[in-house]
C-alpha cells in the first residue's frame, strides 16, 4: 500500500493538538495546553471550545510547515470524534470534515480511547499482539486485551471515578489544586514508609476498578485526625498524598496482575494521561520483569491527549479498509464508534 501523508487533529478536552505522519514517520506532534483552567479548579467546557477555535488553524499551519508539506499534500484527514467535551470535539471534528471535503480526501473519525490504546505503536519498540493494555486517564480507566488492530476486548472498567479523576478530587480535597496528578506525585516523592492504610476496593467483576471509596476514605481520615484540610501539617500532607497515590496505583496493578495470571499475552502496555505517573511506571516495570513480559509505555508526550495517536489510529483504520462519511458526529460516550467489545474472553 502506498505511503500516505496523514493530518491528525485532537480537541477532546483542554489540549489542542495537530500531528502529521509523513512517509510512515511522525514529523510533527504539536500540543497547545489550556493552562488557564487551573484557576477554575477544572476544565470549563465553554472556555475550552473558544481556546480550540483560536489556536487550531495556527497549529495546523505550524505542523504542515514543520513537516515540509502543504495542505494539497495531505492524503488522509483524521480527527477525534469522542469521547470528550462535545463543544471541544466539534471544533476539531468540524474543521477536519470541512478540510476533507475541500481537499476531496478521505476522512476518519477516531475514538479517542482507541488512540490511547494504540499509542504504544508510536514508540520504536512496539507492543506485540496480543497485549494487555491499561488505559488510565482523567475520564476513563480500562483494562483490555488487544488481539489485533481491529479486535479489542474489555476486561474491566471503573464503576465510578476514573483514576485521573480521583487524583484531581483528592488533590483539591487536600488543598493542592488542579490538575492533581503532577501535584500529588511531586508532594509524594520523599515519602518512603509509614503509609496510611487506605482500602483497595473489591468489585463484583474481578477486573473492574473503583476509586470513589478511596476518595471518601481520605476525606474521613482528614476529618477524624485534623477536622479540616487547612489544619493538616505539611509533613502529614505529603504522607496523605503519598498514601493515596500508593493505594490508587495498587488498585490498578492488582487487576493487571490478576489478568496476567489468567490470560496469555506477549506484552503489556500502559497508556493515558495517568501513565506519566512515576510510581505507576515503576510498578509496571516490576510486573513486566516478574512475569517476563515485554513492556511498552509511551513517552510522556504521547500519554496525554495528543494528535499523533489520533493520526496513527486513523491511518490504521483506513489501511484496514474502514470507510467513513462526513456525516460522522461528535459523541460523549466511550462505546460509540469503537471496536472495543465487552464480551467474555476465555484464555
Amino acid at each position: 500500500m502506498e505511503t500516505l501523508n496523514v493530518l491528525g487533529i485532537e480537541t477532546s478536552c483542554d489540549e489542542t493538538s495537530v500531528a502529521v505522519i509523513k512517509n510512515g514517520s511522525l514529523y510533527a506532534n504539536l500540543i497547545s495546553s489550556q493552562d488557564f483552567h487551573t484557576e477554575f479548579g477544572g476544565v470549563v467546557p465553554e472556555l475550552s471550545s473558544r481556546a480550540h477555535l483560536q489556536i487550531l488553524l495556527p497549529l495546523i499551519k505550524q505542523a504542515l510547515q514543520k513537516s515540509s508539506i502543504t495542505l494539497s499534500d495531505v492524503d488522509l484527514v483524521c480527527s477525534t470524534a469522542g469521547p470528550g467535551l462535545i463543544g471541544a470535539l466539534l471544533v476539531g471534528l468540524t474543521f477536519a470534515k470541512g478540510l476533507s471535503y475541500s481537499l476531496n480526501k478521505p476522512f476518519v473519525p477516531v475514538n479517542h480511547i482507541e488512540g490511547h490504546i494504540f499509542s504504544g505503536f508510536l514508540m520504536d519498540d512496539k507492543p506485540e499482539f496480543p497485549y494487555l493494555c491499561l488505559v488510565v486517564s482523567g475520564g476513563h480507566t480500562l483494562l483490555l486485551i488487544v488481539k489485533s488492530d481491529t479486535e479489542i476486548i474489555q476486561l474491566g472498567t471503573t464503576v465510578d471515578d476514573a483514576a485521573g479523576e480521583a487524583f484531581d478530587k483528592v488533590s483539591k480535597l487536600i488543598g493542592l489544586g488542579y490538575p492533581g496528578g503532577p501535584k500529588i506525585q511531586q508532594l509524594s516523592e520523599n515519602v518512603k514508609n509509614d503509609f496510611i492504610d487506605f482500602p483497595v476496593a473489591q468489585c463484583k467483576n474481578e477486573f473492574d476498578f473503583s476509586f470513589s471509596g478511596l476518595k471518601t476514605a481520605v476525606l474521613r481520615f482528614i476529618q477524624k485526625e485534623y477536622g479540616t484540610p487547612e489544619r493538616i501539617p505539611k509533613d502529614d500532607l505529603a504522607l496523605i498524598a503519598a498514601s493515596f497515590q500508593r493505594t490508587a496505583v495498587k488498585s490498578l496493578t492488582n487487576n493487571v496482575e490478576k489478568a496476567l495470571h489468567k490470560f496469555n499475552v506477549n506484552s503489556i502496555s500502559l497508556a493515558g494521561g495517568v501513565a506519566a505517573n512515576k510510581l505507576l511506571r515503576t510498578e509496571f516495570e516490576r510486573i513486566a520483569k516478574q512475569y517476563n513480559k515485554k513492556l511498552v509505555i509511551p513517552a510522556n508526550e504521547y500519554c496525554g491527549d495528543n494528535a499523533a495517536m489520533i493520526a496513527y489510529r486513523g491511518l490504521k483504520l483506513y489501511e484496514c479498509g474502514f470507510e467513513y462519511s462526513l456525516n460522522a458526529n461528535a459523541f460523549p460516550s466511550l462505546h460509540q464508534n469503537t471496536l472495543i467489545k465487552t464480551s467474555v474472553l476465555t484464555n
